[in-house]
Formats: C-alpha cells, structure tokens, sequence
C-alpha cells in the first residue's frame, strides 16, 4: 500500500483525537512537512517546553541578541532525535538544508537558519523545535484509517500568530466544527 497523490499529507496538519492513545501526541497539532511512500515527518507547533530560545542558543554557543525572541518558547517537535532542533519558518529563504513545504513554508535542520536568527537576519517568522514526529511506510495512513488523527490542509496563520493555547482549537476550526463534540469530556471549558 504505497501512498499515492491522494494520500500526500505533507503541508497538513494531523489533529489529535481525544482517544489518542500515545501520550507523547495526546492534544496535539502536528504539522506534517514530508510524506511518502517512504513514511512522513512532522512537528508538534503546540507543545511549549521549559526552554526558551535564549537558553537553547546558549546550549549551542550561540548569542541572541533580539531581545524578543530570547523568551520564545522551544517546542517538543516529537519523540524522535529530541536533541535536535528543526526551525519551521517563512519566508522559505536558502539554508543549507531547508525542505519547502507548500509554497511558503521552510523546514531547516541546519544550524545556519539559527546562527542567522542570532545575528538579525532569520527569517521573519519560525518555530523551533528540539525532536520530531516520525513515521515509517503506510503507518501514519494506519492511524488515520484508525481513527487516530484528522487530517486539514495546513494554515500557516495557526502555526506562527495563534497562541499556543487556542492552536489545536484553530486548526479544528479549519475542518469546520468544534473539537468539544468529538470529547467525551464536553463541558470543561
């Protein structure tokens, strides 16, 4: 079962189902940046950690001189190579290795797009994450069929100017429909 055109999921967001049973993806919005037949790869844009980017800069010897940016949160991007950082950032620009995912939206794994941050020159928008979401042949298309995951073409509006808290709300919204029915747990507002 190759996943064919009709299946790319890249440039989407999955939408976690309150039955998610993995903890590491419960209330989740995962932004997918790479889907093939080869399996898919995308980051978590709703999980804040402890870090800031002041502190990672400084883990990796960098200085940060943009006072505005040093207090922005570093995000859980997913389980895997958690001691990697992965920006999600517009404009697409040319790093060392950037994917472009859609037409505006860049994924960089290089240390460039970062040490340009430092010095002024990042791109005007990004989200950085330590880790990603990985998922071999057919086994995200597994837990779609599943019921794991909704699947929405991606806003990048979600990912770079809502507030973290109302983005799993935001991207619901993108489907049509408020994520309260589908909880067994309705009422907690």
């Amino acid at each position: 079962m190759g996943a064919d055109s009709s299946t790319n999921l890249s440039n989407h967001f999955l939408l976690a189902m309150p039955n998610m049973a993995d903890s590491n993806f419960g209330g989740t919005v995962v932004f997918v940046a790479e889907h093939s037949e080869k399996g898919a790869l995308g980051l978590v844009i709703n999980r804040p950690m402890e870090l800031d980017l002041q502190s990672l800069f400084e883990r990796i010897d960098l200085k940060l001189e943009i006072a505005p940016l040093s207090d922005a949160p570093v995000y859980f991007g997913g389980p895997v190579q958690t001691d990697r950082g992965f920006v999600l950032h517009q404009p697409i620009g040319s790093w060392n290795s950037t994917v472009a995912v859609g037409e505006t939206v860049g994924l960089t794994s290089s240390k460039d797009v970062l040490e340009a941050v430092a010095s002024g020159d990042g791109p005007s928008r990004m989200l950085v994450t330590l880790g990603y979401a990985g998922w071999g042949p057919g086994q995200l298309e597994d837990e779609i069929s599943r019921n794991a995951w909704l699947t929405v073409e991606a806003d990048p509006q979600v990912i770079f100017e809502t507030p973290v808290s109302d983005r799993l709300n935001r991207a619901f919204a993108l489907l049509g429909f408020d994520p309260a029915f589908l909880s067994s747990a309705a009422g907690h507002a």
